[in-house]
């Protein structure tokens, strides 16, 4: 499930601060040897990823496209192309952002995967 917002939802979402989580979160990086878009998300993105608020609320964990999924993961449907990020919730998908779709989109669309894994509050 990949949101879809408007452009000024994505300034939004970058202004927001992420809400404190309840579930352990994780991002699941499904990449392969020679994928272009898994190249310019390594230079764009993962030198300062662990270090944003993101990072620190959804720690990475990078999987290869066509290694078994590890125990204790489930997915709504397996990844089909490099990368495809994948959102879980103490292991259980919440979302997905599907490619790369350059830094000033995975940011805000990442931000919004991370605010909905989390329900508010009754």
């Amino acid at each position: 499930m990949t949101p879809r917002l408007a452009p000024l939802a994505f300034c939004a979402a970058l202004a927001l601060p992420l809400p404190a989580l309840a579930a352990e979160l994780e991002l699941l990086m499904f990449e392969q040897p020679g994928c272009i878009y898994c190249a310019r998300w390594n230079a764009e993105i993962a030198p300062e990823y662990p270090l944003t608020d993101e990072g620190r609320a959804a720690p990475l964990r990078r999987l290869q496209l066509r290694a078994p999924l590890p125990e204790g993961l489930t997915l709504d449907r397996p990844a089909t192309f490099t990368p495809t990020f994948v959102l879980v919730a103490d292991g259980a998908e919440t979302g997905r952002i599907e490619g790369y779709p350059g830094e000033d989109f995975f940011w805000p669309l990442l931000s919004a995967l991370i605010r909905e894994a989390e329900p508010p509050p009754d």
